[in-house]
């Protein structure tokens, strides 16, 4: 069979046209074993082979070499694909050298593979002797809508589009239509259309019509013309959406914690609404010391296994034993009825009759192929997580540093301890039982939400747990040493701590990131879109010491940390005491109150005449929480807090990777080491800081994300979003922009310098609107937290020159989330308790009572349950058309027109 390769490029003297592919004749992918082609014009390059008949397909693509042999790959990720759906003795392929379109988001799973996918198994007509196939990208269809071809042929009618030629999709958002080529004559002109399902024209593609010149050579049995994107002349399309933890919603048929099919109703919800997104928040495993304290969803225990809390018991089916039934439901009654979710009591009850079920129907799961092909596709994760979670509890810590002769893993003996004759497999297969469970349950929600046309959107949590599974099997990427977390911003003066180990990414470069494009793809298990938290982590991270609790003494990593000789090129003599915690004895009063005296007898040591330091068994804020560990009277708590403002008592940090080089402490001015500097050192260690933080690594962590961003962003179909809120680089923006990553918007919180609040007509267009996140006081609380500053809100944002309430009234909600829905952003996503905010009868009584975290609180209970049942959402006719008309005037319904 011959194959001919065509493509029309003005390339420079020096540079060559090659064509890269998937088979050992175009170099099985590699560019340096790519084709040259032939070229005798500078512009229209050419490259015939002979290949074998066994062939079926082949993906490929362009790319230009220089005298240097630098490599230019076409712009698009997307590859050119031909599947040879017939046996021919020859195929002429006609291609154009893909740049990005304009609408890349597009293109993404959330509209090929939901909102606009199409059936893609319609049957295949039988090619005629000679075929001309034209193919066009489009992936702004709707369902009940194809694309159609139409021109200056007796086969098209002459321009008669009820006789035009409806095109074929496919699930990569690229339609074909085939022609029989003796029937065409040339000049042969024509023109694409978007029809509904009788020809009716919706709309026409813009500009003049398309024109090809010559007839196919006679030679080519199948000649196919990849055409230039579909030139739409329609508004920026764009959505909506709800974002809410599963563990907070609630319906009749859930366990006293929202699950999977609560998830589906939710769903319903939405389709009903006409929103097109669901964002949940991570719902990974975190189950390390069976307490509330594995309440905080985003600290994993695996970056595979989904939270067992999630399983729907009604989905899951009944128990046998009648006696048991009403013994769970009892239990289902008195957990529902309450405000909040009891992650404990939950937990017991569910895992309960879980192992329940388990023994009534787990050999016959066990036995069936389905479960069989699940553990087979999954067993790289699967068997480590299993092994993890029986060790976890026979040694009653999740610490794997405490288990022994298993504290360090080996694949042979977890091997040996999951095999099917083990003591131990009887756990085992019940670890294997519950994820089985949770995925069919999800992958059938999952599905259920494409059927609707809503987009799953999921959420990556950017670290994982100190004793997670990950750690414990794939030490070698992560720094125990560290503690990752967020410098102090709007949510927290103190910073951030998580306490997730960072990570070692010289390490994960060295093969391809392949953790992270795990990680990715599971997530499109079950998503269509996702975001990724804290997306300035593949910037840099905030690395704290261990020997910290609170985050203000951290520093990014990577990063370029100064020199002596830097530092004092500003005017600021450098002295090595500028890195030890010490504190002017004026201060210690306003640290400590009456406690002042009882401090400096029990716990300080004097520097000099002066100044004071902390004695040796609590100078770290570790020891010092052990110190004060259980003691909860109010002088303690003062003490503490004073304590771990002392140890804070810096203005650098010394740099742990390369010694005798340093960073400015984070939020120094606010120190009273600061207050201590004369003016002329003030002015000098804020021009230094200004640069450090703002300046200096600028090109350095934009390289650095693009590193790391780019080949995980590749190897993804999903829409992809990022969180970036915090202490944002001006690289941030440029790299989300150039890899189309969309950024979070709030009309509260704006990102320009020196505003106060976002203008959201003028957001970026590639961006995800919201009102609040989970990290914050959700619309109500905000607005009656801070009123002068909601005055000064209403004002800007809301155009109100009048005196508003304290109250946040169903009418002041509807106006903010209006102007929400009216942003430039292409999605706004609100929390479900910012929706409920515009109606009297369901809001929440107590606006308090819906804040999800306080990021501040390291021990945080996350529990926020919403107040009424999905079913009673469902039902609530009046509010549901509410929002389909917010939805109509700011044109985000998702409806087929």
């Amino acid at each position: 069979m011959n194959i001919s390769f065509h493509i029309g490029f003005r390339a420079s003297w020096q540079q060559k046209m090659r064509v890269c592919g998937s088979i050992p004749e175009l170099g099985c992918g590699e560019p340096v074993m790519a084709k040259e082609m032939d070229c005798t014009d500078g512009e229209h390059w050419s490259l015939l082979l002979e290949l074998p008949d066994e062939i079926t397909e082949i993906e490929y693509h362009y790319i230009l070499t220089d005298a240097d042999n630098k490599v230019t790959t076409e712009p698009w990720r997307r590859k050119h694909r031909i599947v040879f759906d017939r046996m021919a003795s020859g195929y002429c392929l006609y291609d154009y050298w893909r740049e990005e379109p304009k609408n890349i988001a597009l293109y993404t799973s959330a509209f090929t593979k939901n909102l606009f996918a199409h059936n893609v198994s319609e049957p295949v007509h039988e090619q005629p002797d000679r075929s001309l196939i034209i193919r066009l990208p489009n992936p702004r269809v709707q369902k009940n809508q194809r694309v159609a071809l139409t021109g200056n042929q007796s086969c098209l009618g002459h321009w008669d589009t009820t006789q035009a030629k409806l095109l074929r999709p496919s699930d990569t958002a690229e339609w074909e239509v085939c022609l029989n080529a003796d029937e065409i004559r040339f000049p042969f002109e024509y023109k694409f259309f978007v029809c509904d399902e009788t020809k009716h024209v919706c709309h026409w593609e813009k500009g003049d019509n398309r024109v090809l010149t010559e007839a196919p050579s006679e030679t080519c049995e199948v000649t196919v013309i990849s055409e230039y994107p579909y030139r739409e002349d329609l508004p920026e399309w764009k959505g909506a959406g709800t974002v809410i933890p599963v563990f907070s919603l609630r319906s009749e048929q859930s366990f006293g914690v929202g699950d999977l099919h609560d998830l589906q109703l939710l769903i319903d919800w939405a389709e009903q609404t006409q929103q097109c997104v669901i964002q949940v928040l991570p719902m990974n495993d975190t189950t390390c010391t069976h307490t509330w304290k594995d309440s905080y969803p985003y600290s994993a225990i695996s970056m595979y296994a989904l939270h067992p809390m999630y399983i729907s018991l009604y989905g899951m089916g009944t128990l046998n034993d009648p006696d048991r039934m009403a013994y769970f439901r009892k239990k289902q009654i008195a957990l529902n009825e309450k405000e909040e979710v009891d992650y404990e009591a939950v937990e017991r009850y569910k895992t309960a009759y879980c192992r329940a079920f388990f023994e009534q129907e787990g050999a016959a799961v066990l036995s069936s192929n389905d479960f069989n092909r699940f553990r087979e596709d999954n067993r790289k994760w699967l068997i480590p997580y299993a092994a993890f979670c029986y060790l976890r509890d026979q040694y009653h810590t999740a610490d794997f540093s405490q288990w022994g002769k298993d504290a360090i893993y080996s694949p042979f003996r977890i091997e040996k301890l999951c095999a099917e004759n083990s003591p131990a497999y009887p756990e085992i297969s019940y670890v294997y039982f519950l994820q089985y469970v949770l995925h069919s349950q999800f992958q059938a929600v999952s599905n259920h939400a494409r059927r609707k046309g809503i987009i799953l959107k999921g959420d990556l949590p950017i670290g994982i747990h100190r004793t997670s599974v990950e750690a414990w099997t794939d030490t070698r990427y992560f720094n125990m040493n560290g503690q990752a977390g967020a410098p102090p911003d709007d949510f927290s003066a103190m910073g951030q701590n998580w306490s997730f180990p960072t990570y070692n990414w010289e390490v994960m470069e060295e093969d391809g990131f392949t953790w992270w494009k795990k990680r990715f793809g599971k997530m499109s298990d079950y998503f269509d879109s996702f975001r990724i938290d804290h997306i300035l982590g593949f910037f840099r991270i905030w690395e704290i010491p261990l020997d910290y609790v609170q985050g203000l003494c951290g520093h990014f990593r990577p990063a370029l940390p100064l020199t002596v000789d830097e530092i004092e090129s500003y005017g600021l003599a450098f002295k090595k005491e500028y890195t030890s915690a010490v504190i002017h004895r004026k201060y210690l009063s306003e640290l400590f109150g009456e406690q002042t005296e009882v401090v400096i007898d029990h716990y300080l040591s004097p520097m000099d005449a002066d100044h004071i330091m902390l004695n040796p068994f609590c100078d770290t804020q570790r020891k010092i929480r052990e110190l004060f560990e259980g003691h909860e009277d109010e002088a303690s708590r003062l003490i503490q807090s004073g304590l771990y403002t002392l140890a804070n008592e810096v203005l650098f940090l010394e740099d742990p990777y390369e010694p005798g080089k340093y960073h400015p402490r984070i939020s120094a001015s606010q120190s009273y080491r600061y207050q201590e500097l004369t003016k002329t050192e003030q002015t000098a260690f804020d021009k230094l800081y200004t640069y450090f933080f703002y300046e200096r690594h600028h090109d350095f962590w934009k390289a650095t994300a693009l590193n790391r961003l780019r080949p995980l962003v590749a190897t993804t179909e999903m829409l992809v979003c990022g969180e970036d809120l915090g202490m944002i680089p001006d690289s941030v923006h440029e790299v989300m922009e150039e890899l189309h990553i969309l950024s979070l918007e709030l009309g509260r919180i704006s990102k320009a310098f020196g505003q106060e609040f976002s203008d959201l007509k003028t957001v970026p267009y590639y961006s995800v609107c919201t009102t609040s996140t989970h990290d914050m006081s959700p619309l109500r609380t905000w607005w009656e937290e801070e009123p002068e500053r909601t005055q000064r809100y209403a004002q800007s944002l809301l155009k109100r020159s009048e005196s508003i309430t304290d109250e946040c009234t169903t009418e002041i909600a509807e106006q903010i989330i209006t102007e929400h829905l009216h942003a430039h952003s292409m999605l706004t996503i609100l929390p479900l308790q910012d929706w409920l905010a515009v109606d009297h009868e369901l809001k929440r009584k107590d606006a308090l009572q819906e804040r999800i975290n306080i990021p501040a609180d390291p021990n945080h209970y996350w529990r926020y349950r919403i107040h009424i049942p999905l079913e009673r959402l469902l039902q609530a006719s009046e509010f549901n058309q509410k929002i389909r008309a917010m939805l109509s005037k700011s044109h985000r319904t998702n409806i087929i027109t």
